[in-house]
């Protein structure tokens, strides 16, 4: 919302000429940047004497400046330090000379001291943050990948230890526990004012009440995933952001306040339908021919007529541009074949153009979308919304056939008032006298000659519903939907009108804005899980599917390598399904699909169809899993072919097929061929196999799983150190 804000400002407010802070005046422009130079090596504890080169600068974001320094050394070491006049840092880049690898792009399991990192980010933050700033850490990011290599920390600053609008990011290596990067926002860019009292004078309880009592629920119909039936769900009403302010027990909507702003809170929305196009997946002209020929598919010549014979599409002053064929892919049905033909009426300014898809052998209207200039300030349209409404009716009525009498108007908008040219009516299917949403026909009607301006549906036939009977009530639905809610109270921005007798407020008003944000202390309501609403049938609320795509298997019960299958499973690096088979004799498609996962392509081996498993080759190609043109998906893979490969991949190989230089002390080393001694001493330097060799046995799925393991552990032990 404020970057919004304050991208737009930015070049008004240097327009305007914002000059050196207060300070600034009094000094010349070096003394200010040595005296912020030293301000920030004090806070921060720099030993800045390795660099060779420094340079600083005064820029102007905002409602306030910045100096930006930068200190940078021959080896390519660069420091970059933003901070505000008084020294306070608001941003730390620390960029490090390039150091090649050795062991390729191969990925590595994630090294480093989660502790150790925390309390690095700790140190670090109790540097920079202000009086009266905090934070609490939460659970870090970026090492929960392969190749993970540092600990990405971010979340709110505490004001008074409370939470507020500002936020802060800051990013510590796992090597070496430096902080790499650290950014934050400030009070002086985000609100007006001082920080207010933490001490509330309304009590949690009343504001609760006042918050929850602008909850609204809707009982309608909603699919259940995957299947053909619908539930009975309470639905939340999209009503206004509401705070309560804690000093005076107000009840504030915020989204009332924010209009006054005239578009500089929250982002103003945009029209869609500009934006949208026909699908670009016609069929060449071969193609259109061949399906000109199936039976029943009229030409387009044909569709255009039927079109223009009915006055609702307004095609009277519109010329056919282009018309495509191309099939529509039915579940269970007949493969459709659509027709979609543009429209175009040039203008002496502003052309106009409307799209309409028809089935191409019926030459029912499925779809129109029209483009036209918005209507100019100050029009009136010809027609009231009424009036279009009518329209709309009358044409969906002919349209719809049987359905029209289960339909009734779910929203109607008047999207003139945004100087749209057109009026949108959506009707949905009703059952029992309750909506259900996902069976619907959206129309917009032409605000200056009535037509179809756009059209979109969908209506499934085969939906079930479930019955009414015993659900709960609406207030008790309405009881269990507030109990998901916290009552919170942090310091949150709220919107003020702004006043000519302050210089900063004065500027804000020469940039043509009325209302500008404060601090306040506030309640609103808040949650950490998501929910849907509240389960008609149950009373209880309906949370949305998890979409857990973390990798879990059912058959590793007792066996011998359940650690490190599971270990590479929390990475993302297995098979899908849900069984691992470690004990199954490994094949070439087993190998390569385990090691595509390493790159993000997880499938069930099993079950992977034809193209899937070419897309895997391909990746299996691109790694050096194998060449091209050995592919034997059946193909059994030996205990030493699985350590070829895996070293290879790994970048291991150069070193490997080295001769003559290499002793291992398997019980069966006087067995390994001279060829293959360097893979097996390098794979048991890295603990892949102990014990016996036998190179020449057919692996399993878990001995892989650990050698991968093995050498995942290791390289990440050598990118470390």
């Amino acid at each position: 919302m404020m970057k919004k804000l304050f991208s737009l400002t930015l070049a008004m407010v240097t327009a305007l000429g914002l000059m050196l802070p207060a300070s600034a005046a009094e000094e010349t422009t070096d003394e200010a940047l040595a005296r912020v130079t030293q301000a920030v090596k004090a806070a921060l504890d720099l030993d800045t004497d390795a660099y060779d080169e420094f340079q600083g600068s005064w820029y102007e974001d905002g409602l306030t400046g910045a100096w930006d320094l930068y200190w940078s050394t021959e080896l390519e070491e660069e420091l970059s330090i933003s901070a505000l006049d008084d020294g306070t840092v608001i941003s730390y880049d620390l960029g490090l000379p390039y150091t090649a690898s050795n062991s390729g792009d191969f990925p590595v399991f994630p090294q480093g001291d989660e502790a150790a990192a925390a309390r690095a980010a700790g140190d670090f933050l109790d540097k920079v943050l202000r009086e009266g700033e905090s934070v609490k850490l939460e659970e870090p990011r970026g090492m929960d990948i392969l190749g993970g290599d540092s600990y990405r920390y971010s979340g709110v600053i505490l004001l008074n230890g409370l939470p507020s609008p500002l936020t802060y990011s800051i990013t510590v290596d796992a090597a070496d526990n430096r902080v790499r990067s650290f950014h934050r926002t400030t009070a002086e860019d985000t609100f007006l004012g001082d920080v207010p009292s933490a001490a509330a004078a309304v009590r949690r309880d009343r504001a609760a009440k006042l918050l929850t009592d602008t909850l609204e629920l809707k009982l309608e119909y909603v699919r259940e995933a995957g299947g053909t039936s619908a539930v009975l769900r309470y639905l939340p009403v999209d009503t206004d952001t509401f705070y309560v302010d804690a000093a005076t027990g107000a009840l504030l909507n915020l989204t009332e306040l924010e209009d006054q702003m005239g578009g500089w809170g929250a982002g103003g929305s945009a029209d869609n339908t500009a934006a949208a196009e026909s699908e670009d997946s016609g069929l060449s002209p071969a193609e259109q021919a061949g399906i000109a020929q199936m039976e029943g598919v009229r030409s387009s010549a044909f569709l255009d007529q039927s079109l223009r014979a009915e006055p609702v599409y307004g095609l009277t002053e519109y010329a056919l541009s282009s018309a495509a064929y191309r099939l529509a892919e039915q579940e269970g049905k007949e493969d459709q074949v659509l027709c979609v033909l543009s429209y175009v009426r040039p203008g002496e300014e502003d052309s106009r153009s409307r799209t309409i898809t028809v089935d191409a052998r019926t030459g029912a209207v499925q779809e129109v979308f029209s483009y036209a200039p918005g209507m100019e300030e100050g029009e009136t349209p010809a027609l009231t919304q009424a009036e279009a409404q009518v329209k709309a009716e009358t044409f969906l009525s002919a349209l719809c056939g049987g359905r029209w009498s289960a339909l009734t108007l779910y929203d109607g908008r008047d999207n003139t008032e945004d100087r749209r040219p057109y009026y949108t009516f959506t009707y949905v299917q009703q059952v029992g006298g309750i909506p259900f949403p996902e069976n619907r026909y959206t129309v917009a009607i032409d605000s200056g000659d009535g037509s179809v301006y756009r059209l979109d549906y969908q209506y499934d036939e085969d939906v079930t519903f479930a019955g009414s009977a015993g659900i709960v009530g609406e207030t008790a639905a309405l009881a269990a939907w507030a109990g998901t809610y916290d009552t919170v109270l942090a310091y949150r921005l709220v919107p003020r009108p702004l006043e000519s007798g302050d210089e900063t407020e004065a500027r804000l008003m020469e940039l043509g804005l009325t209302h500008f944000y404060e601090l306040r202390l506030t309640y609103a309501l808040e949650r950490e899980e998501r929910y849907l609403g509240i389960d008609a049938a149950t009373g209880k609320p309906a949370a949305p599917e998890s979409g857990d795509t973390a990798i879990t298997y059912t058959d590793l019960s007792g066996s011998g390598v359940k650690a490190d299958v599971e270990k590479l499973a929390r990475y993302g690096v297995g098979y899908d399904g849900g069984r691992f088979r470690p004990d199954k004799q490994l094949t070439q498609w087993d190998l390569v699909a385990l090691l595509a996962s390493l790159e993000g392509y997880c499938i069930d081996p099993e079950t992977a169809d034809e193209s899937t498993r070419d897309t895997v080759y391909s990746v299996a190609y691109r790694m050096g899993i194998l060449p091209r043109g050995t592919r034997d998906e059946g193909r059994a893979v030996t205990r030493g072919q699985a350590v070829k490969c895996l070293l290879d991949c790994a970048g291991y190989g150069p070193a490997a097929r080295l001769q003559g230089i290499y002793t291992c002390t398997y019980s069966d080393a006087a067995a390994i061929p001279e060829a293959d001694l360097g893979y097996a001493a390098i794979a048991q330097a890295l603990g892949m196999v102990r014990g016996s060799y036998q190179g020449d046995r057919t692996a399993t799925r878990g001995e892989l799983a650990a050698m991968l393991c093995r050498l995942l552990e290791r390289q990440g032990a050598n990118a470390g150190a």
